[in-house]
């Protein structure tokens, strides 16, 4: 049964029209700054589809439960148990309850766990209780971040894992996902590239309006126009939506929200003891008197005997020294860096393999004596990829720097080195690169293999390449929220140029 959900209005007065059975299939993902209309296209959304399939809405500012009033979704309080959390998620897809999980009050950590709980629960319901729920996720990008925060690694994990498999592998179990996001740089990947319907509003970071012209199939010159959509105006695309690009206003609803957004209101005539309203405590605010800890029970005499008739203890024997010195690590440390920019200064080390480089620090080590173990190959190509990028005291302690090294690992040996040159070069704000200093990075004279690397990364969704009216590149990386200054691509190698003349 095919039933067309009505959104609003499409270019040209026509009615945008979202087909509800394909979404069930194919899942969506709304994307805008704060106040473009998200919460407002989600509760249209909702109250649109309230007679014909049952609904789920994961809600951390508790925004939705005015659903309840008007089309009788259950409020679940989130401040309980996990475990029950779990149980009332299964029974919810038994009797085919719409729901609205509330989740203020919370801090973050806590309602990712809620969260995860409760996705958990209706994800691993009995087959038998398979029917089709729509799932919406507000503010998506607290329970699937793209990389980690303050909240504990184990209930990022968790809440991770929640929303992948919704996004995934819930289309099978009848969960059909709708997520929306202030940023989709902050949101985790593979949960964003599984929703194959979009609706994207107004944004300003170049970063994010590139990944929503890409995602929509737009040309990146197109991407400006993000920034000029009005509140409650996006872009649809979608086999639920529009097979090419649709401007849509979103109509109106019939609940309203909690909150609301500020209005200018006049400010009251200021009373004459105002100072008195300020600095006088009222009555409620009395503090209660402060008192003195009890003092402590005294001790019987027969215990005092008792602990002065103690024998003394034997005197400790002083610890056995150690067979062999002890290695100071601050002193081990400092003279593994200093031999790896030895090698790194030498302009003939770039084009020498890693093994003919391990070699030459094993021996260098050894003349400096450096104390300890030496590194193994595979810890020493590391830290020499971290070296060559040439990052500083202050930008290794940034959170960029520790989510660059996170995706550099899952790149091969001899690509790490050029990904963090970049990232290094992206969070200083440097310009970008050249073909050539790329490429003697990689240990080759060929600028082709540079822009070969340069495309592999952004296959990957490491980064994404842009050009400038004056042809210089640019590098965003959306993971970090940064990108480089423009830089000429054809500029020549000014370190292997120095090393030549001399």
């Amino acid at each position: 049964m095919k039933v067309g959900i009505d959104m609003g209005a499409a270019a040209g007065g026509a009615a945008a029209k979202l087909d509800l059975e394909e979404l069930l299939a194919t899942r969506l993902l709304v994307q805008g700054n704060s106040g473009s209309g998200k919460s407002h296209l989600l509760r249209r959304l909702l109250e649109q589809s309230a007679p014909w399939v049952q609904q789920c809405v994961i809600d951390p500012e508790g925004d939705f439960v005015t659903l309840a009033d008007k089309f009788g979704h259950q409020v679940v309080d989130a401040q309980r148990t996990e475990d029950e959390l779990t149980r009332i998620a299964g029974r919810v897809r038994q009797h085919r309850v719409s729901v609205v999980l509330n989740l203020e009050g919370l801090d973050v950590e806590q309602q990712m766990r809620a969260a995860a709980a409760f996705l958990g629960g209706m994800f691993d319901a009995d087959r038998d209780y398979w029917y089709p729920v729509l799932v919406v996720v507000d503010e998506a990008q607290l329970f699937a971040p793209a990389a980690a925060g303050d909240v504990a690694d184990e209930a990022r994990k968790i809440s991770l894992g929640a929303m992948t498999n919704l996004m995934c592998r819930g289309r099978k179990r009848g969960l059909a996902g709708v997520i929306a996001t202030q940023r989709l740089a902050k949101l985790a990947k593979n949960v964003a590239a599984e929703a194959s319907n979009f609706l994207m509003g107004r944004t300003f970071l170049d970063i994010d309006m590139a990944r929503a012209a890409d995602l929509l199939g737009m040309d990146r010159r197109q991407a400006e126009m993000f920034r000029d959509l009005a509140r409650g105006n996006f872009v649809a695309l979608g086999p639920a939506l529009s097979r090419r690009p649709l401007p849509i206003t979103i109509g109106a609803v019939e609940t309203s929200a909690r909150s609301t957004s500020p209005k200018l209101t006049p400010l009251p005539d200021a009373p004459e003891d105002a100072r008195d309203l300020i600095f006088t405590p009222g009555p409620e605010e009395a503090r209660p008197p402060v008192r003195r800890p009890a003092a402590p029970p005294p001790i019987p005499t027969a215990d005092l005997l008792a602990q002065l008739t103690r024998p003394k203890l034997a005197p400790l024997e002083p610890a056995p020294q150690p067979v062999f010195p002890v290695i100071d690590e601050a002193e081990r440390e400092a003279g593994i860096e200093t031999v790896l920019r030895e090698i790194i200064d030498d302009a003939d080390a770039a084009f020498r393999s890693d093994a003919v480089l391990y070699q030459d620090f094993l021996v260098r080590c050894r003349i400096r004596r450096v104390p300890g173990e030496p590194l193994a190959l595979p810890a020493f190509r590391r830290r020499l990829a971290v070296a060559r990028a040439g990052v500083d005291e202050k930008s290794a302690d940034g959170e960029a720097w520790s989510t660059a090294l996170s995706l550099s690992e899952a790149l091969p040996d001899d690509l790490q080195g050029v990904f963090l040159l970049l990232a290094r070069t992206a969070t200083n704000g440097e310009p970008c690169p050249s073909d050539a200093l790329l490429a003697r990075t990689y240990g080759s004279h060929s600028p082709r293999r540079a822009r070969r690397l340069l495309a592999y990364f952004e296959e990957r969704g490491l980064l994404v390449i842009r050009t400038d009216f004056h042809g210089k590149r640019i590098l965003a990386f959306p993971d970090l929220g940064c990108e480089t200054a423009p830089g000429d691509p054809d500029a020549p190698d000014d370190g292997l140029a120095r090393a030549a003349a001399e």
